[in-house]
């Protein structure tokens, strides 16, 4: 069940683009400040058309925006998605919260048991 106010596309795309390791290392980048597609490409042994094609999806994502100073184009993360993914996963915190309560329940008693048993 997804809320009415999540764009069931745009998650789509936001999911897709975080799917694949590389563009998260990108992020993972962006999040210490802005980069050319050189400086980004640098700890990859890819070529720079393939790096640019993941640039390309997290831009479509709208993760990061290519801005444009001088002769370079350098690259910042834009969080908004990532805001909105945090939100959309709250949604479900409950259930994971649930399973952690019933997980402490279950090592309680295993522990309880335990020490009965010495």
């Amino acid at each position: 069940m997804i809320m009415a106010n999540y764009n069931d596309d745009q998650l789509s795309q936001i999911f897709s683009a975080l799917a694949h390791s590389t563009r998260r290392a990108i992020l993972a980048r962006l999040a210490e400040g802005e980069a050319t597609v050189n400086e980004l490409a640098e700890p990859f042994d890819m070529s720079l058309p393939a790096i640019s094609k993941h640039i390309k999806v997290l831009e479509r994502a709208g993760l990061i925006i290519q801005g444009q100073k001088a002769q370079y184009r350098p690259c910042t993360i834009d969080v908004t998605p990532l805001q909105e993914i945090s939100s959309w996963t709250e949604q479900y915190r409950h259930i994971w919260e649930r399973s952690f309560d019933r997980m402490d329940d279950y090592i309680n008693q295993l522990n309880t048991k335990e020490k009965k048993d010495e």
